[in-house]
């Protein structure tokens, strides 16, 4: 890995298996691509494009010569590479029984830390495919994505698109990638308060695929980007978690009835929620029901006990706030080692015109944007906006550990802070959401 770092060497645009890199940051991308069309009056599809068996079908000889032109393996390393991948065989075992043992002369040996890196290199010019075209993707290992804006008062036609996915589909062809046009899905993202923001847009033969609600890296994307659909199918999981773990409190001591919760319920809570910030309050309600109900089943607490305290002593930042932390958390990478790129480069250190006392407090430019109950959710605008509330200690912190210790001090003074009646509404929220459960 530090031969292709070192060399930069590798897809600024693949989140897959590289560190500081992960399906949320991606994500994170993708939505301040979106957001930051639709603040222009644009509107964009975003395609998503599904690859069958991808590790499974890479090509021995092709994958080589691209490590030896594209990469610069050459030599004694190229040799070993070509021989952890050629001679294997495999057989298939059934009880006592199995069969003949046959060549495998494909794909790249599954369970190996090689593999997603061999594949991911292997698709190094597929990039420079979408960079001809002039189509904006994210890739995240076989998973791809493109997104390809509308823009306002001009031709109402996606067929640059369509040449492009065409073209698409000749290269993953030619490199033996199986692509399953079957699983392909369209999403139509339009400015809110714009009428007829694509009308008259033509599919063609994207047509068939289109839908109101995707599935992009375990998130549910919806044309309004709400999340409502995200956020319900995340509650529904959490909660039936919390009745199975119920059932089998009475055989668990308290710290492992902690981490079953954390195992079922936490991990779903937190997974790319960084996604949720700037939503309304009623989604975020939901999600913080739950959460409410796990303390409660953790500590032994009624429903008509207070639920701060409880948090409070359990060290649980409430939802919106472990939103806010996730946040400021990829901006600190993004500052400070400069990974992932792609979010590194949308975020800008403020340069003052005349030396200031300020100058030394680390503060980003906050870029301007138009549709507030858009764009000022992408993390461009966002992950600025609340760097710069920060303590300055805390900004100034030389190591990621140093940096989330200092960070849940600050957010946890921040939640002693919430006065009653914000705690009420929250409440009431909750009360109206309609969820339940017993335990």
């Amino acid at each position: 890995m530090s031969f292709l770092q070192e060399r930069e060497i590798g897809e600024v645009f693949q989140s897959g298996f590289k560190p500081f890199h992960s399906t949320e940051s991606a994500l994170l991308k993708v939505l301040d691509d979106i957001l930051l069309a639709n603040d222009s009056g644009d509107a964009v599809v975003l395609v998503l494009l599904d690859l069958s068996s991808a590790f499974d079908t890479v090509d021995h000889n092709i994958l080589v010569k691209r490590l030896e032109r594209s990469v610069g393996i050459t030599g004694q390393a190229l040799q070993w590479i070509r021989s952890y991948l050629t001679g294997r065989s495999f057989c298939v075992r059934l009880g006592d029984c199995s069969s003949d043992l046959a060549e495998l002369p494909w794909g790249v040996p599954q369970g190996s830390i090689l593999a997603p890196l061999f594949f991911s290199l292997y698709l190094i010019p597929l990039g420079e495919l979408f960079r001809k075209h002039n189509v904006s993707f994210h890739l995240y290992a076989d998973d791809c994505q493109v997104i390809f804006p509308i823009k306002r008062g001009g031709l109402c036609t996606i067929q640059p698109l369509l040449d492009c996915l065409e073209d698409i589909k000749q290269w993953l062809a030619q490199n033996f990638l199986c692509f399953n046009e079957h699983k392909t899905e369209v999403i139509l993202f339009t400015p809110p308060k714009t009428p007829g923001g694509a009308q008259g847009l033509d599919f063609y033969t994207l047509a068939p695929h289109q839908k109101a609600v995707v599935s992009n890296l375990g998130v549910k994307l919806d044309a309004d980007l709400r999340f409502d659909a995200q956020v319900n199918s995340v509650v529904r999981s959490c909660f039936f978690h919390l009745r199975c773990t119920a059932k089998i409190k009475p055989f668990l001591s308290h710290s492992h009835l902690e981490t079953v919760i954390h195992a079922f319920v936490t991990c779903r809570l937190d997974y790319c929620n960084s996604l949720y910030a700037g939503l309304r309050q009623a989604p975020l309600a939901h999600l913080q029901a739950v959460q409410n109900s796990a303390a409660r089943l953790l500590k032994s607490t009624r429903r008509s006990e207070y639920i701060a305290p409880v948090l409070r002593a359990l060290h649980w930042l409430p939802v919106s706030y472990r939103i806010r932390f996730k946040v400021l958390l990829f901006v600190f990478k993004a500052l400070n080692s400069g990974e992932p790129k792609y979010l590194a480069d949308i975020i800008h250190q403020h340069v003052p015109v005349r030396s200031l006392r300020s100058a030394d407090q680390r503060l980003l430019t906050m870029p301007r944007y138009s549709l507030k109950s858009r764009w000022s959710r992408a993390f461009s605008v966002l992950g600025p906006s609340l760097w710069n509330e920060l303590p300055a200690d805390v900004k100034q912190a030389k190591s990621l550990e140093t940096f989330k210790s200092r960070l849940k001090t600050s957010v946890l003074a921040g939640v002693g802070k919430l006065k009653l009646g914000e705690v009420g509404r929250i409440w009431i929220a909750n009360l109206h959401s309609g969820f339940r459960i017993v335990l």
